[in-house]
């Protein structure tokens, strides 16, 4: 099985990182490629970001369509998901998507925590979308952060321990989701220094991509034809008769 994992971001240290935790918890015979966005911006932590990161999301996609049996979208609030499922023929996943079902399977509440507070607005919106949020029991956040995306995990690790340990002790969340990209495979060394189970969003996401790919066929959508102008030749072939 082949998993395209896409860094909605353009740092190529986080796309580093989401790959390992990617492949840390892949099955034995799925390959897994990591790829960063063609453009966009370093880190996303506002909804304007967000809403950029939609398109060059789904031009990752488009680049890479028909190397994979499903895909990723690594960047907490999944940009770009929703027309991706809609127009792509295999099963695409969004890392908040895959967390906070795995999360509500792990316990009835579940906390969110993440780098900065920035990012709250947008993960509130993503999380009424997916119809979870009477399963949240808050979210704890850090302060603004404005250094390397590549390295905010090392650079925040105390302070997302705290901020996991007021979840569980203060929310009463019985699990918790590490929010973002750039946490990819953090889960592990936090756990333990907290007393409630941690989801890793990019891992949780490959590992319900397996399954997913599994039970669904490859197959086209239906649509019908249009002309789309002023994208890559790859996105306006996602539009193209099939």
């Amino acid at each position: 099985m082949r998993i395209l994992v896409v860094n909605s971001n353009t740092t190529p240290a986080v796309t580093e990182r989401i790959g390992a935790a990617a492949r840390a918890v892949a099955t034995p015979g799925t390959t897994i490629t990591a790829v960063s966005a063609p453009f966009g911006l370093p880190l996303i932590v506002t909804r304007a970001d967000w809403l950029a990161a939609g398109p060059a999301t789904l031009a990752a996609l488009a680049q890479h369509r028909g190397s994979y049996d499903a895909a990723v979208i690594a960047c907490f609030g999944d940009p770009g998901l929703d027309a991706a499922k809609e127009l792509l023929e295999v099963p695409v996943l969004g890392i908040s998507e895959a967390a906070f079902h795995a999360a509500s399977m792990l316990g009835r509440r579940f906390g969110v925590v993440s780098f900065t507070a920035a990012l709250r607005p947008m993960f509130e919106e993503c999380l009424a979308h997916h119809g979870l949020a009477s399963r949240c029991a808050g979210f704890r956040m850090g302060p603004a952060f404005s250094g390397d995306p590549g390295r905010v995990a090392e650079e925040r690790l105390d302070l997302l321990a705290t901020l996991c340990g007021e979840s569980a002790e203060q929310d009463g969340a019985e699990c918790i989701i590490l929010a973002g990209g750039p946490l990819a495979g953090l889960a592990p060394l936090l756990q333990p220094r907290v007393a409630v189970p941690l989801v890793d969003g990019t891992q949780a996401a490959v590992r319900l991509a397996e399954a997913m790919a599994g039970l669904m066929p490859r197959h086209p959508r239906a649509h019908r034809a249009r002309m789309l102008t002023g994208f890559a030749p790859e996105v306006a072939g996602l539009y193209a008769a099939r």
